[in-house]
């Protein structure tokens, strides 16, 4: 090849690859636009005056189950387990657990008898000190009691110590909160008492306050004085619980932050028992604490000394702000039903419970209340007849002779029936009905739209148990909190029939777990919320807000929107949630229309993200915050937000409505038109 033919066939070369270089620039540029500029989904979201819904009230509460140890061990703030030696049964001698001696065979002997001075408890703990205090061990002998799982004693905390003791002799007996091995004192004082001063059972107060920490801390009471004690209800509280109602703090917040417009209880199956014997019975969980016998929960295995009875889940209620929703028993458990003939003792009782929130302080059971501490009535508006009973066989019968005495008395009361009435009309009157769902995470997701042709003609619908249970929901991933956001935002859309709903359940002690997944886990000293917990936080202001017309446009079949307006005490806001289930992410523009621009304009305010590395991920002791709800700032353009949801995503949007005169300095250096997470 001559000298100028190289020449050209190079520079055809050269030509042809900066022409190809050229062409893929141009390819990738546009491909690149297009995915910036053309969002896969359009969210069209009325904002005009009137074309909103009212979403309920009530739409978002909670549902406390003395399940888990929610209660016993958790929420109430009670240290110690079967404080009245009651659990180990009626026949003495009997078990004690969790108290254990301090000391051995040769130096002390303990046994249950029928001796307390309480007729609904009888139950008393007889200790017999063997040793004198020359042979006994230098720091005494006695019981302890580690309380559920160790005991949270705080350094400078306070904590009240109560217990009934007598004797034959003379008393002089140390009452300590000790680490868990007993070897290091946190806190003690000492009980010194002649023989004709406990010859008959006297009431014993003292207050300790914690020169160190122990989380896994417990009570002793030692002596090494020889003779006989009796000792019984025995009580060791934090002097700091909230407004000081015996609710533990951290617990308690987390429940606030929910903002719940009702909370249902005491439950559940906790409230049927799997034998009647079982049931939770609101008359025996009343008056003193010290009088109270407690009862064993046969459906979720524990001994509970019902220090959160009747009288304080009405003072939760209060205490949070939320509406009360008792669950009483119908006459019917898991295994044994009354017959309807039989029914009238337990729709008493029934009349009896509400009128000792509702009644005078001078009518039988309001003067009960009012013995309590309490001269004023609690509000309650809603009843639920049984749970989980539509199918037993004297249910419906149960319910009409429950139903018509309780409207007779007190027609104001809204009635919830056990039987489902979202697919087919119910056979019976009922204000409410109550609709319970534990499945997988793609059957609830898919049940966004479970209420859509539900009939808007009588009674509505509470949604009251709903949760992913199984393989998707490990001990609380994000896989079942997307699926239970999603369905949410179902419940919001159709918040003209489902006025309530409620996931469950709500706590559990990490030491007992009888059920899996939970909202809040917790120990003696720490806790977290799984990511179901924070899911319900998005939807804190849904209740009472106006839920606007919204429609997704475009591939969404892996997406869920909801769009609200809500106020706080001096804005209003447009809020945007959006589910993304699915495994890539999506832009997703949103047009708001019906505002006069001369009148009104939206700017960005506030993008809140539930997100993570992998669906299956949770939170735990070690890393309580892997999964929760990311917060930045919302930029957006003149009337245009494009947004990226992320793979697997929960996101919210809040978009500030305020005066169009109002013109708010934008840092052009922080400007983008395209906000991204």
């Amino acid at each position: 090849m001559d000298t100028e033919s190289w020449k050209f066939l190079r520079s055809v070369c050269i030509l042809s690859f900066l022409l190809g270089s050229c062409f893929v620039y141009q390819s990738l540029r546009v491909v690149a636009q297009e995915q910036d500029t053309q969002p896969a989904v359009t969210l069209q979201v009325n904002a005009s005056n009137g074309a909103g819904r009212l979403i309920p009230d009530t739409l978002f509460g909670i549902f406390f189950e003395e399940i888990n140890h929610a209660g016993a061990g958790g929420l109430w703030a009670e240290l110690v387990s079967n404080r009245g030696f009651e659990a180990g049964g009626q026949n003495t001698p009997s078990n004690i657990w969790p108290w254990s001696i301090v000391g051995d065979q040769s130096s002390i002997y303990v046994a249950t008898d029928r001796s307390s001075c309480f007729e609904r408890n009888k139950i008393a703990l007889r200790v017999d000190v063997i040793c004198d205090s020359s042979g006994c061990p230098s720091g005494g002998v006695g019981v302890y009691n580690p309380g559920y799982w160790g005991m949270n004693i705080e350094e400078g905390k306070k904590y009240k110590v109560a217990f009934y003791v007598r004797s034959t002799g003379d008393i002089d007996l140390s009452v300590s909160l000790t680490s868990s091995n007993g070897s290091l004192t946190l806190a003690s004082e000492k009980i010194i008492a002649s023989a004709s001063d406990v010859s008959k059972w006297i009431k014993k107060e003292l207050l300790l306050e914690a020169k160190g920490t122990d989380h896994g801390a417990r009570l002793q009471l030692t002596t090494t004085k020889k003779g006989s004690i009796w000792i019984d209800q025995v009580s060791a509280m934090p002097v700091d619980t909230y407004k000081g109602h015996g609710f533990r703090n951290d617990l308690y917040q987390m429940m606030v932050d929910i903002k719940p417009r009702f909370i249902r209880f005491p439950g559940g199956c906790f409230v049927e028992g799997e034998w009647l014997s079982n049931a939770f019975r609101w008359k025996e969980t009343v008056g003193p604490w010290e009088e109270r016998p407690g009862h064993f929960g046969d459906v979720w295995k524990y001994w509970t000394d019902d220090g959160l009875g009747h009288f304080e889940f009405f003072q939760l209620a209060e205490d949070i702000g939320a509406a009360p929703i008792w669950v009483f028993n119908n006459g019917i458990s898991h295994n044994d039903e009354v017959e309807t003939a039989s029914i009238m003792p337990f729709v008493q009782e029934a009349l009896d419970g509400i009128e000792f929130a509702r009644g005078d302080a001078n009518s039988t059971w309001g003067s009960v209340r009012a013995a309590m501490g309490r001269q004023e009535p609690f509000e309650l508006k809603y009843v639920a007849i049984g749970n989980e009973d539509c199918g037993k066989t004297y249910y419906r019968g149960n319910y009409i002779v429950f139903y018509d005495a309780i409207k007779k008395a007190y027609p104001d009361i809204k009635i919830i029936s056990n039987c489902d009435g979202s697919s087919s009309p119910l056979d019976h009157p009922a204000d409410y009905y109550d609709f319970h769902i534990y499945t997988s995470a793609s059957s609830l997701f898919s049940m966004y739209h479970q209420f859509d042709g539900t009939s808007r003609k009588g009674p509505k619908a509470f949604v009251s148990e709903y949760a992913v249970t199984g393989k998707d929901a490990g001990t609380g991933s994000l896989l079942a909190a997307l699926a239970e956001a999603a369905f949410l935002i179902g419940l919001e859309k159709n918040s003209d029939i489902v006025e309530m709903a409620s996931y469950a359940p709500l706590f559990v002690n990490t030491n007992d777990r009888r059920w899996n997944p939970d909202a809040i886990v917790f120990n003696s000293s720490h806790l977290y919320g799984t990511p179901s917990y924070w899911v319900q936080r998005f939807f804190a202001e849904s209740s009472g807000s106006t839920l606007l017309s919204s429609e997704l446009k475009g591939n969404s079949s892996s997406l869920v929107a909801s769009v609200i307006s809500w106020k706080n005490s001096s804005q209003e806001y447009i809020r945007i949630k959006a589910v993304n289930f699915g495994d890539t992410l999506v832009n997703l523009k949103v047009l708001v229309t019906g505002l006069d621009p001369n009148v009104m304009k939206v700017s960005g305010s506030k993008r809140t993200v539930l997100t993570s590395t992998n669906v299956m991920d949770e939170n735990s002791f070690t890393q309580p915050e892997k999964v929760v709800p990311q917060e930045s700032l919302l930029e957006m353009a003149e009337e245009d937000l494009t947004v990226v949801l992320p793979p697997h995503s929960f996101s919210s949007f809040d978009l500030l409505k305020e005066s169009a005169k109002i013109r708010k300095p934008v840092s052009y250096s922080s400007y983008q038109k395209t906000s991204t997470v």
